[in-house]
C-alpha cells in the first residue's frame, strides 16, 4: 500500500487570528527579528518553574490539536484549534508573529503544520488532510515570560505500515536522544545517538534543522544537532539547562529546499518525514521532559 497523496502544494492562508490584548506578548512580536539573547542556558529554579507552566500548555495544546487530525479537517482548522486551546489558558502561542529570515514576513498562524513531505515550518492553510497524511503539529506556548515547545506526528486514519513506522522510529529516536542528554556529556551525543537509530531503519536525520535551547527566549542560540556534529557542537550539558530535542526522520533523502513564502521547507526528493519534540531541563542526575500534558 503506498501513500494516497502524491505531493502537498500551497493552499490558501487565511487573516491573522486576533490575540487579546491582555495577553502578553513575546518581545519579538512586530519586530522584524527577535532580540539576541545573551542570559545562556543554565536557568535558576524560578525560572524553569515558569518554563514547566509554559510547557504543560503547549503539551495539552499539542494534545487537544492531534485530537482533530482526521480525513477531512484542514490545517488552517488545526491551526484555530491550537489558537483558541493556548488562548484559553492564558498563554501566546509562540510562532504567531514570529519574525522571517532576511526581511521575509513574519510567522502568521499560532502553529505549524508540516503534512508528509513537508519538512517542517509549514503554514496552516486551506489545504484538506487525506487518509493517511503524516501531519507534524508544531506548538509553543509563552507565558510567564518564558516559551515552552514541543511538536508531535499524526497519521490521519490508519497510514500505511512505512507511515507507521517512520513515526514511531521518530518517537524513538526522540526518546533515545533525550536519553543521552547527561551532565557532563557534549551536546553532540544527542545527535549521534539519534542518527545512529535512524540508520538502523534506513531513514535520514535532517541536518539543516536542529534543537534548541529555550526559555525567556524561543531560541538562545544553543545548538542541539540531530546528527553526529563531534567535535562541533560540544557545549558541556549542565543542570539547569533547558532544550529541545526534536529529531526530522525522512523516508528518503534529507535534501531539502525552502518555499518562497520563506517558511514551508519541503524534501527535494518528496520522501516523507516524521518529526518529534520536547523541551527538556537537565536536572542533576539527567534529563526531565516539559512537555508533558
Amino acid at each position: 500500500m503506498s501513500p494516497v497523496r502524491e505531493s502537498i502544494s500551497k493552499g490558501t492562508v487565511t487573516p491573522v487570528r486576533d490575540v487579546p490584548s491582555s495577553i502578553p506578548r513575546p518581545e519579538y512580536v512586530g519586530k522584524t527579528r527577535a532580540a539576541l539573547w545573551t542570559g545562556g542556558d543554565v536557568h535558576s529554579p524560578e525560572t524553569i518553574e515558569r518554563i514547566r507552566v509554559s510547557a504543560r500548555i503547549a503539551a495539552q495544546a499539542l494534545a487537544e490539536v492531534g485530537r482533530h487530525v482526521v480525513p477531512g479537517v484542514t490545517t488552517d482548522e488545526l491551526d484555530r484549534i491550537g489558537h483558541e486551546f493556548v488562548l484559553d489558558h492564558g498563554a501566546y502561542p509562540s510562532t504567531l508573529g514570529y519574525p522571517g529570515a532576511a526581511g521575509r514576513p513574519a510567522f502568521p498562524k499560532a502553529l505549524c503544520t508540516s503534512v508528509n513531505e513537508v519538512i517542517c515550518h509549514g503554514i496552516p492553510d486551506s489545504t484538506v488532510i487525506e487518509e493517511g497524511d503524516i501531519v507534524k503539529v508544531d506548538i509553543t506556548a509563552f507565558t510567564g515570560g518564558v516559551h515552552g515547545d514541543n511538536c508531535g506526528s499524526f497519521i490521519a486514519g490508519e497510514g500505511t505500515p512505512e507511515a507507521q513506522e517512520l513515526v514511531q522510529v521518530t518517537y524513538d529516536a526522540m526518546m533515545r536522544g533525550i536519553k543521552a542528554a547527561q551532565p557532563g556529556r557534549e551536546v553532540n551525543i544527542i545527535g549521534r545517538v539519534i542518527e545512529k537509530y535512524a540508520s538502523r531503519f534506513g531513514f535520514e536525520s535532517v541536518r539543516s534543522y536542529t534543537g534548541h535551547g529555550v526559555g525567556p527566549a524561543f531560541h538562545t542560540g544553543l545548538v542541539i544537532p540531530h546528527y553526529d556534529a563531534a567535535p562541533h557542537h560540544a557545549d558541556v550539558i549542565e543542570p539547569g539547562m533547558v532544550f529541545t530535542v526534536e529529531p526530522m526522520l525522512c523516508m528518503g533523502s534529507e535534501e531539502n529546499h525552502e518555499w518562497d513564502d520563506g517558511w514551508t521547507v519541503v524534501t527535494d526528493d518528496h520522501s516523507w518525514v516524521a518529526q518529534f519534540e520536547h523541551t527538556i531541563v537537565i536536572t542533576e542526575t539527567g534529563p526531565e521532559i516539559l512537555t508533558l500534558p
